[in-house]
């Protein structure tokens, strides 16, 4: 890759990244749903001048398909990692992020026929032993500190909800429409969706200026701009290699988390994230694709937070 794409990729991961930062930072002022409702709506406004006739008209003629992947791929997961913002450290929200990869080649394999490689399986067993070391520590279901158990399960959810949307859109939204009118379309979808959820749970008190400076960053940086910056990848290096991301994510989540907000990095997060991680790039093939420069098995591309 040339060095101008290198650099798009590691922007896009620290931008991926500093979502789960912005989350926590928000969520606890505007609530989940409030916080989620107001990330979509103002993606799609800052999508607005993306908005030519030509992706009009391609939005217009996928719209059914368009706004179900807006509720799978936007819409559920917001909600979904926000309410998990409230209890859920930034670094672990985002590394829960990277298991998408393994959920879509396991539903795959489970539910749709698709093979699996030894090599494959290989990586599923060790990437959901990761988060199995990940989740160790949040068990509880209960109230409070407990909570992280409902948290991580939101997380989980919010990550089957983009393999749902993944599969989706691969089957559906191959041809006929540009990824980014995909994008673009499926961030209005979402506003349009929870537009009235967000005025009915509205916080009763003004959430301060850094709550708004948060949600301000998570609809310009981490969703609009990133969608631009993901999809301009993918044009140029091509969906295998601009699916590396997924690796920076979350350790730039672990990082702003630390950094910004002196979240403790524990044992459980480094280690299950590295092994979550490994599971991941055997599942997907990105070591085979180091290695030989072959293909990768699995082309479904997923979005992220």
């Amino acid at each position: 890759m040339k060095t101008s794409d290198i650099t798009a990729l590691v922007v896009l991961g620290a931008l991926w990244g500093a979502s789960f930062l912005f989350m926590r930072m928000g969520a606890n002022e505007f609530g989940g749903m409030a916080l989620a409702g107001m990330r979509a709506i103002g993606a799609a406004i800052c999508s607005a001048p993306l908005l030519t006739r030509t992706r009009l008209t391609e939005m217009r003629t996928h719209w059914r398909d368009i706004a179900i992947v807006g509720i799978a791929n936007s819409a559920l997961p917001f909600v979904l990692f926000s309410f998990a913002a409230q209890s859920l450290p930034a670094g672990v929200s985002a590394i829960s992020d990277a298991i998408a990869p393994l959920l879509v080649a396991l539903s795959g394999w489970m539910l749709l026929g698709e093979k699996l490689s030894p090599m494959q399986a290989s990586g599923l067993v060790i990437g959901f032993t990761g988060v199995v070391w990940l989740v160790a520590g949040t068990v509880g279901f209960g109230g409070g500190s407990h909570a992280m158990g409902w948290a991580m399960a939101a997380c989980l959810g919010a990550n089957v909800c983009y393999t749902f949307g993944a599969h989706y859109s691969h089957r559906r939204l191959r041809s006929g429409v540009t990824p980014l009118s995909v994008a673009t379309g499926s961030q209005l979808a979402a506003a349009v969706l929870l537009l009235p959820f967000t005025v009915w749970m509205w916080p009763t008190q003004t959430p301060g200026w850094t709550a708004w400076l948060a949600v301000l960053g998570l609809a310009a940086l981490c969703t609009s701009l990133a969608y631009v910056l993901f999809y301009g990848l993918m044009a140029r290096v091509g969906a295998s290699r601009s699916m590396v991301v997924m690796f920076l994510i979350p350790v730039f989540g672990v990082v702003w988390g630390l950094v910004f907000l002196h979240e403790p990095v524990t044992l459980a997060m480094a280690g299950g994230c590295i092994v979550i991680l490994l599971g991941v790039a055997l599942t997907t093939g990105l070591l085979r694709l180091r290695r030989n420069r072959g293909p990768v098995s699995n082309e479904v591309v997923v979005e992220h937070s």
